[in-house]
């Protein structure tokens, strides 16, 4: 469908409609963390070995997102997106009625693989609807919805928990999933293209690579599998990968262009999200916890002690531009990539004494710095993709995201774990010193672990990124 067949009306409610598929997936992203320990005794689980919730969705994202714009094409813009609804709300629905974690975990699966859907292909929809020239209102007005989910998430979260129930953090999803299928039936353009094929060989082959290679560090990291699984786990894992690499550079239209690894602003981009986020992927999931089994706060008040971080994550999105253009890449992300790691090590300094205002000043302070470490990151990864490699890149970089998100919760949970003694591992002791010291041991650890990527980005070259610092800053994380 060209753009000049768009009616009035389906320009106006289409951004809407894909704001709202962002909305549900970000308030989901955040809504759980804060409700993770009510699960876990509701459960029967510790509180401290609920990452497999959390990983479980985000690694099916990463799986799926390389496919979501063949499916967008071969099946029509409108059929994809409400399938992703149906999915995600099936999904939720199944994660409310889950007794036991196992049956939780599965219930995540589904959801996440509406998910990996809802985001992508809205996005393709408004690129394909409107012309360029209005392409950066259309894209800054969608993704207000995904600052807003996160503001409102974890404070939501907690109050859910205490006067309903932990259920109702995904029953919530329901009501707003409703609404945008019945809008998607009305107002989401067909937008089907000719497709081009689909490398479904490399897309198992990078899939399975990706899974193993997770599992098996999972495996070893939490002794949920023995040595001897893990190691063969992690070998096959290898072993893809490498197929899916010898596979690929024989391919005409291959899963990820060849060209993208050539280009070194984009090399060095993807390399830098992947190890930067092992260690921010692990803060949203160990914070909540911290205030709650740590520090002994309540849901609520952990929720909105959250607050104070994504105000502070919109806050340097006033700055990022302007101090990427006068430093240029490489110092911004050096210089901020050790200073995320030193905030992110300071943690380790709370305990039960500290007061209101140091924990606020704390979270604020992360949730600025995050927040520039994540926009310099990802515009530096897209900054030199033209033509072909644009769509490719920006897919490859949304999978490393999600990846790296969900080996930074499994990291983080393994060393959680490994410092905790084994009886608090079992029951959670709210509050005590055993596992006040464990988090703060673990929050040492990831913040060294994020600081490791400054190495990375010290091999950018001062004009990486330059033709967009003269342009607008990119897209929010």
């Amino acid at each position: 469908m060209a753009q000049e067949q768009l009616d009035a009306r389906t320009r106006r409610v289409l951004p809407w409609l894909v704001a709202v598929g962002f909305f549900m997936q970000t308030l989901d992203a955040t809504i759980l963390n804060t409700a993770l320990p009510a699960m876990a005794e509701a459960l029967g689980e510790s509180p401290l070995r609920m990452q497999a919730v959390v990983v479980a969705y985000m690694l099916t994202v990463a799986l799926l997102i390389p496919a979501s714009g063949y499916l967008s094409d071969r099946f029509g813009a409108r059929r994809v997106f409400l399938s992703a609804i149906v999915l995600f709300c099936v999904g939720s629905l199944a994660c409310a009625s889950s007794k036991t974690l196992p049956q939780l975990v599965a219930a995540r699966v589904i959801q996440g693989m509406g998910g990996a859907m809802l985001l992508p292909v809205g996005r393709l929809a408004i690129l394909k609807a409107f012309p360029k020239s209005e392409l950066l209102g259309v894209l800054s007005f969608v993704t207000i919805p995904g600052l807003i989910g996160p503001l409102v998430g974890p404070a939501l979260g907690g109050v859910l928990v205490e006067t309903l129930s932990w259920h109702w953090v995904f029953l919530i999803n329901l009501p707003v999933g409703v609404v945008g299928a019945i809008a998607t039936r009305f107002f989401m353009p067909e937008l089907r293209e000719k497709t081009q094929g689909f490398d479904w060989l490399g897309f198992l082959l990078f899939g399975l690579g990706m899974l193993a290679v997770s599992f098996a560090l999972q495996g070893m990291g939490e002794h949920a599998l023995s040595m001897a699984s893990s190691l063969v786990l992690l070998a096959a894992g290898l072993a893809s990968m490498a197929a899916y690499w010898l596979h690929s550079g024989r391919q005409t239209r291959p899963l990820f262009s060849k060209q993208l690894l050539r280009i070194h602003s984009f090399a060095v981009g993807v390399a830098g999200n992947l190890f930067a986020r092992l260690g921010s992927g692990a803060m949203p999931f160990l914070t909540p916890l911290f205030l709650q089994v740590g520090l002994g706060y309540s849901p609520t008040e952990a929720g909105l002690f959250m607050v104070p971080t994504v105000l502070g994550a919109m806050l340097s999105k006033v700055f990022v531009e302007r101090l990427v253009q006068r430093l240029g890449y490489r110092r911004v992300l050096v210089g901020n990539t050790l200073l995320l790691g030193l905030l992110m090590m300071s943690y380790a300094r709370l305990d039960a004494s500290a007061s209101v205002v140091t924990l606020v000043l704390q979270l604020a302070a992360f949730g600025v710095v995050n927040s520039l470490q994540f926009s310099a990151m990802n515009t530096l990864t897209l900054a030199d993709l033209e033509g072909e490699t644009a769509s490719s890149g920006n897919s490859l970089l949304s999978v490393v995201m999600q990846l790296s998100m969900s080996l930074g919760v499994a990291a983080g949970a393994a060393l959680l774990e490994a410092f905790a003694p084994q009886h608090v591992g079992e029951v959670g002791e709210v509050g005590s010193p055993a596992v006040l010291w464990a988090f703060q041991r673990t929050y040492l650890c990831v913040g060294l672990l994020s600081m490791m990527a400054s190495l990375i980005f010290l091999q950018l070259a001062h004009e990486d990124g330059a033709n967009l610092r003269r342009r607008v800053a990119g897209p929010i994380d």
